[in-house]
């Protein structure tokens, strides 16, 4: 074990917001013992701050499912992958010709923009109060590093199957919310695996020496290719059967269990 390689929601962060002291305290100790932590999460850079206010993390987070790399104690963004505005209409356009109720939004390296129809009522505070504005108007001279679909009634699952095949020329897709039809869509070809392997590489870290942590479909891709690629078995049941090892679930503090079990090994080798 040399990399730590961990998403976040579901994973190691709870619904509000926050990890465990055990699960905090595991993740120090793999950093004390010269195993490099990274955290490889759906989040854009401007939601990291669990890392921030209980881990005191200033290093490398891979955010947005691999479209952003970015320096945690720099803000800075290292790389990044970016949609052009074109896929993203013509993307659109096939999106609503599918389910005409689909509500979208743009997550740029600057912030946030919404369509109408994406946000619930009474919303727009949560969201920062974005104005919802038609793309043609609010994405030019953005520079875009996910794009999101919203449908309600749909289930997660089938609103994936159904929109990833129309519009794969376009963009990857995939799905990170347990209950709610929100597809997140990147540049082709980007996803968790590809930014974290050459990240890994960078290290000259080979993937035999990774540890991962995932629960949803877009840690599928991470965990086959970590050589030992946990998912939580609280996790999504397609994230469960892509993984070669299973972890306990988020509830008893699974990433915890497995890492001081490592950590244990690694002392008495």
């Amino acid at each position: 074990m040399r990399l730590v390689a961990s998403d976040l929601d579901g994973t190691i962060v709870g619904h509000d917001g926050r990890m465990s002291e055990r699960t905090v305290q595991a993740l120090l100790d793999c950093a004390a013992a010269g195993v490099e932590v990274v955290f490889v999460t759906g989040r854009p850079p401007r939601w990291l701050d669990p890392l921030r206010e209980q881990l005191q993390h200033q290093g490398t987070v891979i955010c947005s499912n691999g479209a952003v790399t970015y320096d945690l104690g720099a803000e800075r963004v290292l790389d990044a992958h970016l949609l052009d505005a074109g896929s993203i209409l013509e993307a659109r356009d096939i999106i609503r010709g599918l389910y005409p109720a689909a509500g979208f939004a743009a997550e740029t390296i600057n912030g946030f923009k919404i369509e109408s129809g994406f946000a619930d009522p009474g919303t727009s505070e949560l969201l920062g109060g974005v104005q919802a504005l038609p793309f043609e108007e609010s994405l030019p001279g953005e520079q875009v590093i996910k794009f999101l679909a919203r449908e309600r009634e749909v289930t997660p699952d089938e609103f994936l199957r159904t929109v990833a095949p129309a519009v794969e020329h376009l963009v990857s897709t995939t799905h990170s919310a347990p209950s709610i039809a929100l597809l997140e869509m990147a540049v082709p070809g980007i996803n968790k695996a590809v930014t974290l392997s050459r990240y890994a590489e960078g290290l000259g870290i080979e993937a035999e020496d990774v540890v991962a942590f995932g629960d949803m479909p877009n840690d599928i891709q991470m965990l086959k290719w970590a050589g030992s690629g946990y998912a939580m078995s609280s996790g999504h049941p397609d994230a469960l059967a892509a993984a070669n090892l299973r972890a306990p679930a988020f509830e008893d503090d699974g990433v915890a269990q497995v890492l001081e079990q490592r950590l244990e090994a690694l002392r008495t080798a």
